[in-house]
């Protein structure tokens, strides 16, 4: 297999590297009046200002290269075409299925998978209707209040972060909780929360046998059996599973079993029946606009020639921060509060899918891979690593999103909103020189020698880059296409690098390893061989709590 730095564009990129490295955005801007027309597009109903980033024509020209020579075309079309991209586990990649609206055959393994699809969002749209619409009922006969989803990674941060970025289309009765930490804390304050006799819980769990999942879902289980029998929990307990006997050996009535399939991932899932609790929350007409918007995006990452391909174009100027000039990281920073969540949701999509350094032909990579993914909501970020963006010594490319539409009832703080972000961005391209500086403290009436001292504090270097991806506002079918954008974004980058985006292999020796210290921990066998450190730990453990059995 071909590694991307053996590819001429490579070699190419690595020359306008060189020439153009210490070339200032400011001069960019100033040479080229038509820069914030041409290098920004809309698309599902959001707009993407992409101007501010260290890229000129010849630039992307190179790049685009370089995703041709990658074979990402027909990767692209493999992907929506059901081949087994997931080379590592045998698997089909079809999270684009989930929102085809087309309803056009889709086929893995020699079978159309539109009627399964079609048929388990029929199953979730009458589920969602009877308990939004109050004829579903707990065992006292008393209306659904709260839903619990008990859940993991895909299984939980999807739904979480849009229910929480859409809660102004939420139900006004429903009141939604999400439970993934096997620490007791979490679903012990969701239990104190709730009512047995109006809550729903939802098991979200391929296998049924998620060790976090299951644990959390046993002991909600069991705190529901205070209160009510054992027939009771098909009123109470659901399930998204594929393992239909262990659903009923739970006690859940496999009619409410909701089904999804081994060619979605985890971390791709909540299109799925996995996005169960955003169905239940919105309702089924929102959640079908939302999977019409990500397949909107959809429609022009597969149909846009590269060059001008929005999740094309921002993957290749990350593998041009990532591999050429070092950067090692990448900030989210929504400005609407209920996006919260989402810098953790991108966090996994990318770092999940691309944290890898062996590529497809088991070779070890020879170039970066996914840059570490962090961030939070812009205004408080402002006052916390905004600093560092400005002035520390770690440049990191970062993504601004904010709604343009007025919402709420308090539609003046929209403006001052949207005045920090555009200044953000703006500031972190121009920076500030000594010599603007030095003017700036001379305005304010500051003698010479209180200027000399202060004015270095006050340059900032700016050039750093920055994408503005404006959604029309947060609603569900631009949520769609922004989630959708991202996740063909991740799988361009994996394309690149010739990695499989698609597995996650890096998650399971942690968990081999703690099934033989929780024995160990809970007394059940003796202890293993060890590192030094990890037995003293154990050692400590069993110690403090020192009723645990010694074997």
């Amino acid at each position: 297999m071909q590694r991307p730095n053996d590819f001429p564009s490579w070699q190419k990129l690595q020359r306008l590297y060189g020439q153009t490295r210490n070339v200032h955005l400011r001069d960019w801007f100033a040479r080229d009046p038509e820069r914030a027309e041409r290098y920004a597009m809309t698309v599902g109903g959001i707009y993407a200002d992409f101007s501010k980033n260290r890229i000129n024509d010849e630039i992307l020209d190179a790049l685009v290269e370089l995703a041709q020579e990658s074979g990402l075309p027909e990767k692209m079309q493999q992907m929506f075409g059901g081949s087994k991209i997931n080379q590592t586990e045998q698997r089909a990649v079809l999270h684009t299925a989930l929102r085809n609206r087309s309803n056009l055959p889709v086929v893995a393994d020699g079978k159309d998978v539109m009627p399964e699809i079609n048929r388990v969002l029929r199953q979730m749209g009458d589920f969602a209707g009877e308990v939004r619409n109050g004829s579903w009922r707990g065992y006292s006969g008393k209306e659904i209040t709260d839903i619990v989803n008990i859940g993991i990674g895909g299984s939980d941060l999807g739904p979480l972060m849009m229910c929480t970025a859409l809660k102004p289309y939420g139900h006004p009765r429903l009141r939604m909780h999400f439970v993934s930490n096997v620490d007791g804390a979490q679903l012990s304050d969701t239990l104190a929360k709730t009512n047995p006799e109006t809550t729903l819980f939802i098991v979200a769990s391929k296998t049924f046998t998620t060790q976090e999942t299951l644990t959390n879902a046993h002991t909600a289980r069991a705190w529901f059996l205070q209160y009510a029998g054992e027939p009771d929990i098909a009123k109470h307990f659901i399930a998204v599973s594929t393992n239909r006997e262990a659903v009923a050996q739970f006690g859940i009535d496999t009619d409410n079993m909701f089904e999804f399939w081994d060619w979605v991932g985890g971390r791709y899932s909540l299109w799925s029946a996995i996005g169960l609790p955003i169905m239940l929350y919105l309702g089924e007409e929102h959640f079908v606009e939302m999977l019409s918007g990500a397949y909107l995006m959809d429609r022009h990452f597969i149909e846009a020639p590269l060059r001008h391909n929005l999740p094309v174009l921002l993957a290749l100027i990350g593998v041009w921060y990532i591999n050429f000039y070092g950067y090692g990281s990448h900030v989210i920073a929504p400005y609407d509060q209920h996006l919260h969540h989402l810098p953790r949701f991108i966090q996994q999509l990318d770092m999940e899918s691309n944290g890898k350094r062996v590529q497809l032909d088991g070779n070890r990579v020879a170039t970066a891979t996914s840059p570490i993914v962090w961030g939070a909501t812009g205004i408080n970020g402002q006052h916390a690593f905004f600093q560092l963006l400005h002035q520390g010594t770690h440049v990191a490319p970062i993504d601004f999103i904010v709604g343009l539409h007025k919402h709420g009832s308090l539609p003046e703080h929209h403006e001052i909103l949207l005045s920090n972000v555009f200044a953000q961005a703006e500031a972190l391209m121009r920076g500030q020189t000594e010599a603007e500086a030095r003017a700036a403290l001379s305005a304010q009436g500051l003698p010479e020698e209180r200027i000399g001292l202060l004015a270095k504090h006050k340059v900032f270097e700016g050039n750093h880059p920055s994408n503005m991806l404006l959604p029309r506002s947060i609603n569900p079918h631009d949520m769609g296409s922004l989630i959708a954008l991202y996740e063909h974004k991740v799988f361009v980058q994996g394309v690149i690098w010739g990695i499989n985006s698609f597995d996650q292999w890096g998650v399971e020796l942690g968990k081999q390893l703690a099934k033989t210290i929780l024995a160990e921990l809970k007394g059940e066998q003796k202890t293993q061989p060890h590192d030094a450190s990890t037995s003293r730990l154990i050692r400590l453990y069993r110690d403090v709590n020192s009723d645990t059995r010694r074997l």
